[in-house]
Formats: structure tokens, C-alpha cells, sequence
């Protein structure tokens, strides 16, 4: 049994469930537990225990960015003027503000942050750098990356369910 960084054991069924629910979060209790071999009432009770403990974070719908007109992503490497806790502080502040931001990471390497951006047009998105990511006072260069094409975009985490 392998034990995550927050002490929570978690064993090849609870592995199982998780494996499940990523691939199929609208899976019924009734459909989990005949596929993991179990009874009803303690597949409910091992989902609560995996969500209540933090591992299941969130159940979300994956949308067609296509479909719903979001035509452009791009990666976006930030770096700051300096890196000092009252500049990070006061990007983040900033980002979080940003719905066009899905993503950020603080990273190592050339830059301090990476940021995924999503937005309907090359014409909403550099309106989007020049008059919001741009003007965040601590940014000091900024480098983009737009994305041609996606082949894998996966939101399932790697478990192994069997000898982990």
C-alpha cells in the first residue's frame, strides 16, 4: 500500500475508484461498484472518504473550447522585475483576476511563471496582453507561445492500480 504525502493510505481499490472517476465523474454509485467489485454502500462511503480527505478535489465538465468559440491558446512565459514575496504577491493578485488565465505555474528555469491563456481570437488575446497582462507593474518581459496543436490533454492522473 503506498501512502500519499499527506498521509491518507490509499489502496488498490480506492485506486481504482479514482482511475474510474477521473475517466467517468458521472459514472452512478451503483455502475462504480459492480466495477470495482463492490457493494454499494461502502463504494459511497470510500468516495466520501476521498473527497472529504482532499484527493477528489472537484467534478468538472470538459468543454469543446472549439465548439464555444475559444479558438487560441497560447503558453505565456512571465518574468518579474524582481523576484521578491511582495512582487509574486501582487502578480498573483493580478492574475487571479484574469478568466482568460486557466492556468499558472511558478516555475524554475528562464522565467518565473508560466501562464496558459485562453482566448477567442489573436485580436482578443493581444488586446488581453497589451491592456491586462502587460500593465501588471511587476512584469517585466513577457514571451508568448501559441499553441498549433494539441495531441494529448489529459486531465487523469497516473495510478497505478496494481503493484504501485
Amino acid at each position: 500500500m503506498k501512502v500519499n504525502p499527506m498521509n491518507i493510505k490509499l489502496d488498490n481499490t480506492d485506486r481504482k475508484i479514482l482511475e474510474i472517476l477521473q475517466a467517468n465523474a458521472k459514472i452512478t454509485n451503483a455502475q462504480l461498484s459492480k466495477d470495482i467489485s463492490l457493494s454499494p454502500a461502502p463504494t459511497l462511503e470510500r468516495v466520501k472518504k476521498l473527497e472529504n480527505s482532499g484527493i477528489i478535489k472537484s467534478y468538472h465538465a470538459c468543454l469543446d473550447t472549439a465548439k464555444i468559440g475559444l479558438g487560441v491558446s497560447t503558453f505565456v512565459l512571465v518574468s518579474l522585475k524582481g523576484h521578491n514575496k511582495n512582487n509574486i504577491d501582487l502578480f498573483l493578485n493580478e492574475i487571479y483576476k484574469v478568466p482568460e488565465v486557466i492556468e499558472c505555474h511558478h516555475i524554475t528555469g528562464s522565467g518565473d511563471f508560466i501562464l496558459k491563456i485562453i482566448s477567442y481570437d489573436i485580436a482578443s488575446y493581444q488586446k488581453l496582453m497589451l491592456e491586462k497582462v502587460s500593465e501588471i507593474e511587476v512584469v517585466d518581459s513577457l514571451q508568448s507561445m501559441v499553441i498549433l496543436s494539441t495531441f494529448k490533454d489529459s486531465k487523469i492522473m497516473p495510478l497505478a492500480v496494481d503493484g504501485y
